[in-house]
């Protein structure tokens, strides 16, 4: 979050903080073994601008525990009774065309999403990836403006 001093610094140059939209790939980022942590993903996107929308697509298996820890961690949360990938892609591509939103923010390893971050720069909206490593798609973080490693 940006303290008082820089938002009034932001002000008086009359630049205007960018909106953010993130989307999170659940069952692909959200492992016990990759260990990625939302608020810091969250810290890290809001570097770039104002974070409007923040939310995780899940599936319908996900665990009361989970559901619990990513709405503690602010994030609205999206339950899929199927694809998680197509439901997320198609919220996405709807932020795409809202003028309210100048940032496109995938979170996820998976090459599936290339389409909405190419569909994006062609609307002109910059567009982020965070992912990690291991099978962190390189079409997806060549697709993107801004690559972030979520565990960095």
């Amino acid at each position: 979050m940006k303290s008082f001093a820089e938002n009034l610094k932001m002000l008086m140059k009359g630049s205007k903080e960018k909106n953010i939209a993130c989307f999170v790939d659940g069952p692909n980022m959200i492992r016990k073994e990759l260990g990625i942590d939302l608020e810091k993903v969250k810290r890290k996107l809001e570097k770039h601008g104002r974070l409007k929308i923040a939310r995780v697509f899940l599936d319908q298996y996900a665990s009361d525990k989970l559901i619990e820890a990513v709405t503690n961690q602010g994030y609205d949360l999206v339950i899929v009774p199927s694809d998680v990938d197509v439901a997320l892609a198609v919220e996405a591509t709807q932020y795409v065309f809202n003028p309210n939103i100048d940032i496109i923010a995938i979170v996820s390893r998976d090459s599936d999403f290339k389409p909405v971050l190419t569909k994006a720069k062609e609307q002109g909206k910059e567009t982020i990836v965070v992912g990690t490593n291991p099978d962190f798609s390189t079409a997806l973080k060549n697709s993107a403006d801004i690559v972030i490693d979520a565990k960095e």
